[in-house]
């Protein structure tokens, strides 16, 4: 179990962590001085299971902190030595598990967070037993489940042309572009309710975990996939560019160039190529990476559409 806490006090925070590690409860993944260092993406990029967050702090208190944190799935543990019913009330109405005061008492500290592991393997014990139950379906189920996966195959075949058309299919980054397309694959069946795109971050993290797991591993994987996809895309805007110089009226060039990047940056490259810019050192065009691989998604879903 992965616990955060946010505390003002690093008395309190070294306290909560030695009871969490002595009570062999998890492990502290992180800490924060003030609620205002922290939304529901930083504790998912942190995996915290269990956020332990004080009451009072100076920026931000932790009961505005808890109204904010919508998309937190973990559970809340708020930490105070003010008892008000009023505070404590609200507290709880924004979605806390427990209460805890101030001055710390271990064994109350350790009563409760055991509580709420117990809460989270319950919690995860019912969710299995959903998903096995899942499994007995019917036999449309199953059909639906193989066209699904029919679908996805040809959203990567279909990606695959297109790097192919954008003459980078050879390069080290397309690996990852393609493993990008599995996951937004993945991602949108998932979250049938959710309109907004993934941040670029949180696409490369989740790729990088999904091989490697969470960890420092899957950190240095992700800045590495990032170099390698920036170059795999810089190589699409060559091909494209040099495509642009020998016929401007070229289909790739018509179809490509201003979908995946800006135009003006496609003309930047073609004057580079073509020896054109005055600068002793050119301007190297800007590569907007998001805008790449979300054309290069909706692009594979249309052409299978």
């Amino acid at each position: 179990m992965r616990f955060f806490i946010a505390d003002d006090d690093p008395a309190i925070r070294f306290m909560l962590t030695q009871i969490i590690e002595d009570a062999d409860l998890g492990e502290v993944c992180g800490e924060a001085e003030d609620g205002s260092q922290i939304d529901s993406n930083f504790l998912a990029w942190k995996q915290a299971d269990i956020l332990l967050i004080d009451l009072l702090m100076p920026n931000r208190d932790g009961i505005e902190t808890v109204r904010q944190l919508n998309g937190y799935p973990g559970k809340i543990v708020m930490i105070s030595q003010i008892e008000t019913k009023e505070l404590i009330a609200e507290a709880y109405s924004y979605g806390i598990e427990y209460y805890v005061t101030k001055p710390i008492n271990r064994l109350e500290v350790v009563s409760v967070l055991q509580k709420v592991k117990e809460r989270i393997h319950l919690q995860q014990f019912i969710r299995e037993i959903q998903r096995s139950l899942s499994v007995l379906t019917t036999a449309n189920a199953v059909q639906a489940s193989k066209e699904q996966t029919s679908s996805k195959q040809s959203i990567l075949s279909s990606a695959r042309y297109l790097l192919t058309e954008l003459g980078l299919i050879s390069e080290n980054g397309s690996k990852d572009l393609l493993d990008m397309m599995d996951f937004l694959y993945r991602w949108e069946k998932e979250n049938t309710q959710d309109a907004r795109f993934p941040s670029l971050r949180e696409i490369f993290l989740q790729v990088a975990a999904h091989k490697l797991g969470a960890g420092p591993m899957a950190q240095k994987e992700m800045k590495a996939a990032e170099q390698r996809v920036r170059r795999a895309i810089y190589q699409a805007l060559t091909h494209l560019a040099s495509l642009g110089l020998t016929d401007f009226s070229h289909p790739k060039f018509e179809s490509y160039a201003s979908t995946f990047f800006d135009f003006t940056e496609v003309r930047k490259r073609m004057r580079e190529l073509e020896g054109q810019m005055e600068s002793a050192v050119p301007a190297t065009p800007r590569i907007n990476t998001k805008k790449f691989i979300f054309m290069l998604y909706m692009e594979s879903k249309r052409r299978i559409g």
